[in-house]
């Protein structure tokens, strides 16, 4: 399977958190959401810029700021309504 960024993955698509990167507070932060080793996430969309990203992490709605999400990588499982295009 793939592994990506959250930030690099498309509308639709899951996966399982695989590393949490990040130094301080800011990775503190992101454990402290629930963003941890074998949570599975699905990416649910991004505003029109691009920042802030919206997944769905063990029930609820989350919004990551792209840095953020950029520190969080995931192993892809289903492609989702992107699954098969280029």
């Amino acid at each position: 399977m793939a592994i990506k960024t959250v930030s690099e993955m498309r509308t639709g698509e899951r996966g399982i958190v695989v590393n949490t990167r990040g130094e301080g507070w800011t990775r503190k932060r992101l454990l402290d959401m629930g963003v941890t080793k074998s949570a599975p996430v699905i990416f649910r969309k991004s505003a029109p810029l691009g920042d802030p990203i919206e997944i769905i992490l063990r029930g609820y709605a989350l919004s990551l700021r792209r840095k953020e999400a950029d520190l969080v990588d995931v192993e892809i499982t289903d492609g989702g309504k992107e699954d098969g295009k280029k």
